[in-house]
């Protein structure tokens, strides 16, 4: 019996009200941050070599989408978008971090 007494009292509902705004300040602050890789991508995917592989990538997506009996696949399309995105990404991320 007092291992259910415990059991019950232990997670006392006001006390973990109290330690909620305390998340909540935590969580708003974590949005303030930016990435600064997921910026540095951005701009790299607006380079005129990305939107170039971007459209085949689509392109190729959009092919294989409309087959309903396929075998082909965007592999190719998408590591070469990944590659020439994370190329540029390697010249400029290091520059930006501190």
């Amino acid at each position: 019996m007092g291992f259910e007494k415990k059991m019950l009292t232990h997670g006392d509902p006001e006390e973990e009200e109290k330690d909620a705004p305390a998340e909540e300040e935590e969580e708003e602050e974590e949005e303030e941050l930016v990435d600064p890789l997921e910026t540095v991508r951005a701009q790299c995917e607006k380079t005129e070599h990305c939107v170039h592989l971007k459209e085949r990538l689509e392109t190729c997506e959009t092919r294989v989408n409309s087959r309903s009996k396929t075998f082909e696949d965007c592999t190719e399309e998408l590591f070469d978008f990944l590659h020439a995105r994370d190329h540029c990404v390697s010249h400029k991320l290091f520059h930006k971090l501190k």
